[in-house]
Protein backbone atom coordinates (compact mmCIF):
# COMPACT_ATOMS: atom_id res chain seq x y z
CA UNK A 1 0.00 0.00 0.00
CA UNK A 2 1.64 3.27 -1.12
CA UNK A 3 1.32 6.62 0.64
CA UNK A 4 0.64 9.61 -1.60
CA UNK A 5 2.94 12.64 -1.63
CA UNK A 6 -0.01 14.91 -0.91
CA UNK A 7 -0.83 12.99 2.27
CA UNK A 8 2.72 13.05 3.65
CA UNK A 9 4.22 16.18 2.15
CA UNK A 10 3.85 18.18 5.38
CA UNK A 11 5.38 15.47 7.58
CA UNK A 12 9.00 15.10 8.51
CA UNK A 13 10.92 12.06 7.21
CA UNK A 14 10.79 10.43 10.65
CA UNK A 15 7.01 10.93 10.87
CA UNK A 16 6.52 9.56 7.32
CA UNK A 17 8.59 6.48 8.22
CA UNK A 18 6.60 5.96 11.42
CA UNK A 19 3.30 6.33 9.53
CA UNK A 20 4.33 3.75 6.92
CA UNK A 21 5.33 1.34 9.69
CA UNK A 22 1.91 1.78 11.33
CA UNK A 23 0.16 1.12 8.02
CA UNK A 24 2.21 -2.04 7.43
CA UNK A 25 1.38 -3.31 10.92
CA UNK A 26 -2.29 -2.60 10.28
CA UNK A 27 -2.17 -4.54 7.01
CA UNK A 28 -0.47 -7.49 8.73
CA UNK A 29 -3.14 -7.51 11.44
CA UNK A 30 -5.88 -7.53 8.82
CA UNK A 31 -4.21 -10.40 6.98
CA UNK A 32 -3.87 -12.37 10.21
CA UNK A 33 -7.55 -11.80 11.01
CA UNK A 34 -8.52 -13.02 7.53
CA UNK A 35 -6.25 -16.06 7.93
CA UNK A 36 -7.80 -16.89 11.30
CA UNK A 37 -11.26 -16.78 9.73
CA UNK A 38 -10.36 -19.34 7.05
CA UNK A 39 -8.09 -21.40 9.33
CA UNK A 40 -10.89 -23.82 10.39
CA UNK A 41 -11.69 -24.51 6.74
CA UNK A 42 -8.02 -25.09 5.90
CA UNK A 43 -7.61 -27.44 8.87
CA UNK A 44 -10.77 -29.32 7.89
CA UNK A 45 -9.51 -29.77 4.30
CA UNK A 46 -6.09 -30.90 5.53
CA UNK A 47 -7.55 -33.48 7.92
CA UNK A 48 -10.39 -34.85 5.79
CA UNK A 49 -8.96 -34.53 2.27
CA UNK A 50 -5.22 -33.94 2.02
CA UNK A 51 -4.16 -36.30 4.83
CA UNK A 52 -6.18 -39.34 3.61
CA UNK A 53 -4.95 -38.88 0.04
CA UNK A 54 -1.37 -38.51 1.27
CA UNK A 55 -1.73 -41.67 3.36
CA UNK A 56 -3.11 -43.50 0.32
CA UNK A 57 -0.17 -42.37 -1.81
CA UNK A 58 2.29 -43.58 0.82
CA UNK A 59 0.58 -46.94 1.30
CA UNK A 60 0.62 -47.60 -2.45
CA UNK A 61 4.44 -47.69 -2.48
CA UNK A 62 5.22 -48.58 1.15
CA UNK A 63 6.46 -52.13 1.62
CA UNK A 64 8.33 -52.48 4.90
CA UNK A 65 6.71 -55.70 6.12
CA UNK A 66 9.28 -58.19 4.83
CA UNK A 67 12.18 -55.90 5.71
CA UNK A 68 10.80 -55.40 9.23
CA UNK A 69 9.92 -58.98 10.11
CA UNK A 70 12.73 -60.76 8.21
CA UNK A 71 15.57 -58.26 8.75
CA UNK A 72 18.48 -60.73 8.77
CA UNK A 73 17.36 -62.45 5.59
CA UNK A 74 16.75 -59.26 3.63
CA UNK A 75 20.09 -57.83 4.74
CA UNK A 76 21.92 -61.01 3.81
CA UNK A 77 20.25 -61.07 0.38
CA UNK A 78 21.50 -57.58 -0.50
CA UNK A 79 24.72 -59.00 -1.97
CA UNK A 80 23.16 -62.14 -3.48
CA UNK A 81 23.51 -62.22 -7.28
CA UNK A 82 20.48 -64.46 -7.86
CA UNK A 83 22.38 -66.83 -10.15
CA UNK A 84 22.44 -69.82 -7.78
CA UNK A 85 20.91 -70.82 -4.46
CA UNK A 86 22.04 -68.67 -1.51
CA UNK A 87 24.94 -69.81 0.61
CA UNK A 88 24.83 -71.21 4.12
CA UNK A 89 25.01 -67.76 5.75
CA UNK A 90 21.80 -66.62 4.08
CA UNK A 91 20.01 -69.84 5.04
CA UNK A 92 21.23 -69.30 8.63
CA UNK A 93 19.78 -65.78 8.59
CA UNK A 94 16.46 -67.16 7.33
CA UNK A 95 16.44 -69.79 10.07
CA UNK A 96 16.98 -67.16 12.76
CA UNK A 97 14.20 -64.96 11.33
CA UNK A 98 11.77 -67.87 11.22
CA UNK A 99 12.54 -68.98 14.79
CA UNK A 100 12.34 -65.45 16.17
CA UNK A 101 9.29 -64.61 14.06
CA UNK A 102 7.44 -67.63 15.42
CA UNK A 103 8.37 -66.62 18.96
CA UNK A 104 7.22 -63.03 18.42
CA UNK A 105 4.23 -64.15 16.29
CA UNK A 106 5.25 -61.88 13.41
CA UNK A 107 6.31 -64.39 10.78
CA UNK A 108 2.70 -64.67 9.58
CA UNK A 109 2.70 -61.01 8.55
CA UNK A 110 5.78 -61.47 6.38
CA UNK A 111 4.33 -64.70 4.96
CA UNK A 112 1.08 -62.94 4.05
CA UNK A 113 2.90 -60.14 2.23
CA UNK A 114 5.07 -62.61 0.31
CA UNK A 115 1.98 -64.58 -0.67
CA UNK A 116 0.50 -61.48 -2.33
CA UNK A 117 3.48 -61.52 -4.65
CA UNK A 118 3.68 -65.27 -5.24
CA UNK A 119 1.17 -67.92 -4.31
CA UNK A 120 2.43 -70.61 -1.96
CA UNK A 121 4.89 -68.43 -0.05
CA UNK A 122 2.67 -68.25 3.01
CA UNK A 123 2.35 -72.00 3.15
CA UNK A 124 6.11 -72.34 2.72
CA UNK A 125 6.97 -70.02 5.60
CA UNK A 126 4.24 -71.11 8.00
CA UNK A 127 4.90 -74.83 7.45
CA UNK A 128 8.59 -74.23 8.13
CA UNK A 129 7.86 -72.23 11.27
CA UNK A 130 5.68 -75.03 12.64
CA UNK A 131 8.65 -77.38 12.28
CA UNK A 132 11.14 -74.92 13.74
CA UNK A 133 12.53 -77.54 16.15
CA UNK A 134 13.89 -79.47 13.17
CA UNK A 135 15.90 -76.48 11.97
CA UNK A 136 19.50 -77.42 12.77
CA UNK A 137 22.89 -76.67 11.22
CA UNK A 138 23.70 -77.01 8.40
CA UNK A 139 20.68 -74.76 7.80
CA UNK A 140 20.62 -75.07 4.04
CA UNK A 141 20.14 -78.82 4.05
CA UNK A 142 17.84 -78.68 7.06
CA UNK A 143 15.46 -76.11 5.53
CA UNK A 144 15.33 -77.87 2.17
CA UNK A 145 14.57 -81.16 3.93
CA UNK A 146 11.69 -79.49 5.82
CA UNK A 147 10.24 -77.83 2.70
CA UNK A 148 11.56 -78.37 -0.80
CA UNK A 149 10.44 -74.87 -1.68
CA UNK A 150 13.60 -73.50 -0.06
CA UNK A 151 15.50 -75.14 -2.88
CA UNK A 152 13.56 -73.08 -5.46
CA UNK A 153 15.61 -70.05 -6.47
CA UNK A 154 12.46 -68.16 -7.54
CA UNK A 155 11.22 -68.07 -3.94
CA UNK A 156 14.46 -66.44 -2.85
CA UNK A 157 14.17 -63.86 -5.63
CA UNK A 158 10.74 -62.90 -4.33
CA UNK A 159 12.10 -62.37 -0.82
CA UNK A 160 14.99 -60.32 -2.18
CA UNK A 161 12.68 -58.19 -4.33
CA UNK A 162 10.34 -57.43 -1.42
CA UNK A 163 13.19 -56.61 0.94
CA UNK A 164 13.14 -53.00 -0.23
CA UNK A 165 10.97 -50.63 1.86
CA UNK A 166 9.65 -49.00 -1.33
CA UNK A 167 7.97 -51.03 -4.05
CA UNK A 168 6.12 -50.69 -7.33
CA UNK A 169 4.63 -54.18 -7.09
CA UNK A 170 1.21 -52.89 -6.02
CA UNK A 171 0.95 -50.76 -9.15
CA UNK A 172 2.25 -53.64 -11.25
CA UNK A 173 -0.55 -55.84 -9.91
CA UNK A 174 -3.09 -53.03 -10.32
CA UNK A 175 -2.24 -52.84 -14.02
CA UNK A 176 -2.80 -56.62 -14.34
CA UNK A 177 0.91 -57.20 -14.76
CA UNK A 178 3.33 -59.59 -13.12
CA UNK A 179 7.04 -59.81 -12.43
CA UNK A 180 8.80 -63.00 -13.49
CA UNK A 181 11.77 -64.59 -11.77
CA UNK A 182 14.19 -62.46 -13.81
CA UNK A 183 12.50 -59.23 -12.72
CA UNK A 184 10.86 -58.55 -16.09
CA UNK A 185 7.35 -57.07 -16.01
CA UNK A 186 4.65 -58.20 -18.44
CA UNK A 187 0.86 -58.32 -18.70
CA UNK A 188 -0.92 -61.40 -17.43
CA UNK A 189 -2.97 -63.39 -19.99
CA UNK A 190 -6.21 -61.61 -21.03
CA UNK A 191 -8.40 -64.24 -19.37
CA UNK A 192 -6.67 -63.54 -16.04
CA UNK A 193 -6.93 -59.75 -16.17
CA UNK A 194 -9.22 -58.22 -13.54
CA UNK A 195 -8.54 -54.59 -12.73
CA UNK A 196 -8.17 -53.11 -16.23
CA UNK A 197 -11.50 -54.68 -17.17
CA UNK A 198 -13.06 -53.26 -14.00
CA UNK A 199 -11.72 -49.79 -14.81
CA UNK A 200 -13.11 -49.97 -18.34
CA UNK A 201 -16.48 -51.25 -17.08
CA UNK A 202 -16.62 -48.50 -14.48
CA UNK A 203 -16.02 -45.81 -17.11
CA UNK A 204 -18.50 -46.95 -19.73
CA UNK A 205 -21.24 -47.75 -17.21
CA UNK A 206 -20.73 -44.36 -15.54
CA UNK A 207 -21.08 -42.70 -18.95
CA UNK A 208 -24.25 -44.73 -19.60
CA UNK A 209 -25.70 -43.80 -16.20
CA UNK A 210 -24.91 -40.12 -16.84
CA UNK A 211 -26.62 -40.28 -20.25
CA UNK A 212 -29.68 -41.95 -18.70
CA UNK A 213 -29.98 -39.27 -16.03
CA UNK A 214 -29.82 -36.57 -18.73
CA UNK A 215 -32.53 -38.25 -20.82
CA UNK A 216 -34.80 -38.75 -17.80
CA UNK A 217 -33.96 -35.59 -15.90
CA UNK A 218 -34.26 -33.05 -18.71
CA UNK A 219 -38.05 -33.48 -19.30
CA UNK A 220 -38.72 -33.48 -15.55
CA UNK A 221 -36.67 -30.31 -15.06
CA UNK A 222 -38.36 -28.64 -18.03
CA UNK A 223 -41.79 -29.50 -16.66
CA UNK A 224 -40.91 -28.14 -13.21
CA UNK A 225 -39.44 -24.95 -14.67
CA UNK A 226 -42.58 -24.30 -16.72
CA UNK A 227 -44.93 -24.58 -13.73
CA UNK A 228 -45.88 -21.71 -11.40
CA UNK A 229 -43.47 -21.47 -8.49
CA UNK A 230 -45.91 -22.72 -5.83
CA UNK A 231 -46.72 -25.84 -7.84
CA UNK A 232 -43.07 -26.44 -8.75
CA UNK A 233 -42.06 -26.26 -5.09
CA UNK A 234 -44.61 -28.93 -4.18
CA UNK A 235 -43.41 -31.27 -6.92
CA UNK A 236 -39.79 -30.55 -6.02
CA UNK A 237 -40.45 -32.36 -2.75
CA UNK A 238 -40.87 -35.55 -4.77
CA UNK A 239 -37.45 -34.97 -6.34
CA UNK A 240 -35.86 -34.39 -2.94
CA UNK A 241 -37.69 -37.27 -1.27
CA UNK A 242 -34.96 -39.85 -2.12
CA UNK A 243 -32.47 -37.77 -0.10
CA UNK A 244 -34.62 -38.39 2.96
CA UNK A 245 -34.56 -42.16 2.42
CA UNK A 246 -31.64 -44.42 3.26
CA UNK A 247 -29.46 -45.42 0.31
CA UNK A 248 -29.64 -49.02 1.53
CA UNK A 249 -33.44 -48.92 1.53
CA UNK A 250 -33.58 -47.50 -2.01
CA UNK A 251 -31.14 -50.10 -3.27
CA UNK A 252 -32.84 -53.09 -1.66
CA UNK A 253 -36.20 -51.88 -2.98
CA UNK A 254 -34.82 -52.35 -6.49
CA UNK A 255 -33.90 -55.92 -5.59
CA UNK A 256 -37.57 -56.55 -4.82
CA UNK A 257 -38.57 -54.83 -8.07
CA UNK A 258 -36.08 -56.44 -10.47
CA UNK A 259 -35.55 -60.00 -9.26
CA UNK A 260 -36.93 -62.91 -11.27
CA UNK A 261 -39.93 -63.26 -8.98
CA UNK A 262 -40.13 -59.51 -8.45
CA UNK A 263 -42.77 -56.90 -9.19
CA UNK A 264 -41.56 -55.99 -12.68
CA UNK A 265 -41.37 -59.57 -13.93
CA UNK A 266 -44.77 -60.37 -12.39
CA UNK A 267 -46.23 -57.35 -14.18
CA UNK A 268 -44.78 -58.40 -17.55
CA UNK A 269 -46.08 -61.95 -17.06
CA UNK A 270 -49.54 -60.62 -16.12
CA UNK A 271 -49.58 -58.39 -19.23
CA UNK A 272 -48.55 -61.33 -21.43
CA UNK A 273 -45.30 -59.70 -22.56
CA UNK A 274 -43.29 -62.74 -21.43
CA UNK A 275 -44.16 -66.22 -20.27
CA UNK A 276 -43.81 -67.36 -16.69
CA UNK A 277 -40.91 -69.59 -17.68
CA UNK A 278 -39.17 -66.77 -19.57
CA UNK A 279 -38.70 -64.33 -16.72
CA UNK A 280 -35.93 -61.81 -17.37
CA UNK A 281 -32.88 -61.60 -15.14
CA UNK A 282 -32.71 -57.88 -14.30
CA UNK A 283 -30.73 -58.06 -11.07
CA UNK A 284 -27.20 -59.07 -10.08
CA UNK A 285 -25.85 -57.92 -13.43
CA UNK A 286 -25.00 -54.70 -15.28
CA UNK A 287 -28.70 -53.95 -15.89
CA UNK A 288 -29.42 -53.88 -12.16
CA UNK A 289 -26.49 -51.54 -11.54
CA UNK A 290 -27.53 -49.10 -14.28
CA UNK A 291 -31.19 -49.03 -13.25
CA UNK A 292 -30.56 -48.60 -9.52
CA UNK A 293 -27.80 -46.03 -9.88
CA UNK A 294 -29.76 -44.02 -12.45
CA UNK A 295 -32.62 -43.74 -9.95
CA UNK A 296 -30.29 -42.85 -7.08
CA UNK A 297 -28.31 -40.20 -9.00
CA UNK A 298 -31.22 -38.70 -10.94
CA UNK A 299 -31.83 -35.86 -8.41
CA UNK A 300 -28.24 -34.72 -8.87
CA UNK A 301 -29.08 -34.10 -12.53
CA UNK A 302 -32.53 -32.58 -12.03
CA UNK A 303 -31.48 -29.94 -9.50
CA UNK A 304 -28.77 -28.21 -11.63
CA UNK A 305 -30.98 -28.43 -14.72
CA UNK A 306 -33.98 -26.94 -12.93
CA UNK A 307 -31.97 -24.10 -11.42
CA UNK A 308 -30.60 -23.14 -14.86
CA UNK A 309 -33.93 -23.52 -16.65
CA UNK A 310 -35.58 -21.16 -14.18
CA UNK A 311 -33.24 -18.42 -15.38
CA UNK A 312 -34.29 -18.79 -19.05
CA UNK A 313 -37.09 -16.26 -19.76
CA UNK A 314 -40.18 -17.93 -21.35
CA UNK A 315 -40.47 -14.91 -23.62
CA UNK A 316 -37.51 -16.20 -25.66
CA UNK A 317 -39.51 -19.16 -26.93
CA UNK A 318 -42.56 -17.00 -27.60
CA UNK A 319 -40.40 -14.55 -29.55
CA UNK A 320 -38.95 -17.38 -31.64
CA UNK A 321 -42.44 -18.72 -32.36
CA UNK A 322 -43.66 -15.25 -33.34
CA UNK A 323 -40.78 -14.99 -35.83
CA UNK A 324 -41.92 -18.16 -37.59
CA UNK A 325 -39.92 -20.89 -35.85
CA UNK A 326 -41.58 -24.25 -35.27
CA UNK A 327 -41.82 -25.49 -31.66
CA UNK A 328 -38.98 -27.94 -32.29
CA UNK A 329 -36.76 -25.29 -33.93
CA UNK A 330 -37.43 -22.83 -31.13
CA UNK A 331 -36.54 -25.44 -28.54
CA UNK A 332 -33.46 -26.77 -30.35
CA UNK A 333 -31.92 -23.44 -31.35
CA UNK A 334 -33.11 -21.08 -28.61
CA UNK A 335 -33.93 -22.97 -25.41
CA UNK A 336 -31.55 -25.94 -25.42
CA UNK A 337 -28.30 -23.94 -25.87
CA UNK A 338 -29.15 -21.86 -22.80
CA UNK A 339 -29.56 -25.00 -20.67
CA UNK A 340 -26.22 -26.53 -21.70
CA UNK A 341 -24.48 -25.12 -18.58
CA UNK A 342 -26.99 -27.02 -16.41
CA UNK A 343 -26.46 -30.20 -18.41
CA UNK A 344 -22.70 -29.81 -18.02
CA UNK A 345 -22.94 -29.27 -14.26
CA UNK A 346 -25.29 -32.22 -13.76
CA UNK A 347 -23.29 -34.51 -16.05
CA UNK A 348 -19.93 -33.94 -14.38
CA UNK A 349 -21.55 -34.26 -10.94
CA UNK A 350 -23.33 -37.52 -11.76
CA UNK A 351 -20.33 -39.00 -13.57
CA UNK A 352 -17.87 -38.34 -10.76
CA UNK A 353 -20.32 -39.67 -8.16
CA UNK A 354 -21.06 -42.83 -10.17
CA UNK A 355 -17.44 -43.65 -10.99
CA UNK A 356 -16.66 -43.99 -7.28
CA UNK A 357 -19.81 -45.86 -6.21
CA UNK A 358 -19.47 -49.28 -4.64
CA UNK A 359 -22.44 -49.91 -2.31
CA UNK A 360 -25.13 -50.15 -4.98
CA UNK A 361 -23.04 -52.24 -7.45
CA UNK A 362 -22.13 -54.55 -4.57
CA UNK A 363 -25.80 -55.16 -3.73
CA UNK A 364 -27.40 -55.34 -7.19
CA UNK A 365 -24.53 -55.64 -9.65
CA UNK A 366 -23.33 -59.17 -9.13
CA UNK A 367 -20.17 -60.13 -10.98
CA UNK A 368 -20.91 -58.40 -14.29
CA UNK A 369 -22.09 -55.16 -12.69
CA UNK A 370 -19.30 -54.58 -10.17
CA UNK A 371 -17.20 -51.40 -10.25
CA UNK A 372 -13.55 -50.82 -9.43
CA UNK A 373 -14.71 -49.42 -6.09
CA UNK A 374 -15.91 -52.90 -5.15
CA UNK A 375 -12.42 -54.30 -5.77
CA UNK A 376 -10.89 -51.56 -3.62
CA UNK A 377 -13.37 -52.21 -0.81
CA UNK A 378 -12.76 -55.95 -1.08
CA UNK A 379 -9.00 -55.58 -0.65
CA UNK A 380 -9.51 -53.28 2.34
CA UNK A 381 -12.13 -55.37 4.13
CA UNK A 382 -11.51 -58.97 3.08
CA UNK A 383 -8.02 -59.68 1.75
CA UNK A 384 -6.60 -56.77 3.83
CA UNK A 385 -4.19 -55.97 1.01
CA UNK A 386 -4.18 -52.26 1.75
CA UNK A 387 -1.22 -51.61 -0.51
CA UNK A 388 -3.04 -52.89 -3.60
CA UNK A 389 -6.23 -51.09 -2.52
CA UNK A 390 -4.24 -47.86 -2.20
CA UNK A 391 -2.66 -48.34 -5.64
CA UNK A 392 -6.08 -48.90 -7.20
CA UNK A 393 -7.38 -45.84 -5.37
CA UNK A 394 -4.54 -43.70 -6.70
CA UNK A 395 -5.21 -44.96 -10.22
CA UNK A 396 -8.91 -44.11 -9.82
CA UNK A 397 -8.00 -40.64 -8.54
CA UNK A 398 -5.67 -40.03 -11.49
CA UNK A 399 -8.36 -41.31 -13.86
CA UNK A 400 -10.97 -38.92 -12.45
CA UNK A 401 -8.54 -35.99 -12.58
CA UNK A 402 -7.63 -36.88 -16.17
CA UNK A 403 -11.27 -37.06 -17.24
CA UNK A 404 -12.01 -33.80 -15.46
CA UNK A 405 -9.02 -32.17 -17.17
CA UNK A 406 -10.23 -33.41 -20.56
CA UNK A 407 -13.73 -32.15 -19.75
CA UNK A 408 -12.34 -28.76 -18.76
CA UNK A 409 -10.33 -28.59 -21.99
CA UNK A 410 -13.25 -29.55 -24.25
CA UNK A 411 -16.24 -28.01 -22.44
CA UNK A 412 -14.65 -25.62 -19.97
CA UNK A 413 -15.61 -25.12 -16.35
CA UNK A 414 -16.68 -21.55 -17.14
CA UNK A 415 -19.72 -22.96 -18.94
CA UNK A 416 -20.83 -24.90 -15.85
CA UNK A 417 -23.57 -23.12 -13.96
CA UNK A 418 -25.94 -24.02 -11.16
CA UNK A 419 -28.44 -21.26 -11.84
Amino acid sequence: MSISVEATGDLSPEEQKRLKADLHRSLRRNKMKALMLVAPLIIFILITFVAPIGDMLIRSVDDTVVNEYMPRTTEALDDWDGQALPDEAIYAALAQDIIEGRKEKTIGKAAKRLNYEKGGMRSLLMSTSRKHKKIQPPYKDSLIDIKKGWGDIDNWKVIQRLGSPVTASYYINAFDMETNSDGDVSFVPPDEQIYLKLFWRTIWMSVLITAMTVLLGYPVSYFLASLPLKHANVLMILVLLPFWTSLLVRTTSWIAMLQSQGVLNDLMVWMGVIGDEDRVQLIYNAIGTVVAMTHILLPFMILPLYSVMKTVPPSYLRAARSLGATPWTAFWQVYLPQTVPGISAGAILVFILSIGYYITPALVGGQSGAFIGNAIAGHMQQSLNWGLAAALGVMLLVLVLGIYGLYNRVVGTNSVKLG
